[in-house]
């Protein structure tokens, strides 16, 4: 499931939400914090984040972008 969030998906600050119709939404906890540039629902996929922290406590720098 998570490589529809990107880089998200693999975040510490990502959590996945539910509703009760089925739908998943990656939450972004320093958006919800309201730090100033992040969103609480970024939209998807995320190729780049200056705040991306890996699941494993590291911090990685963002990916190259393709285009």
């Amino acid at each position: 499931m998570n490589a529809p969030f990107g880089l998200c998906g693999h975040c510490t600050h990502q959590r996945v939400i539910r509703n009760t119709r089925g739908s998943v939404f990656s939450l972004c906890e320093r958006g919800l914090a309201g730090e100033p540039g992040y969103t609480k629902y970024p939209r998807l996929p995320v190729l780049q984040c200056p705040g991306f922290r890996s699941c494993d406590g590291r911090a990685s720098p963002a990916p190259r972008d393709a285009g």
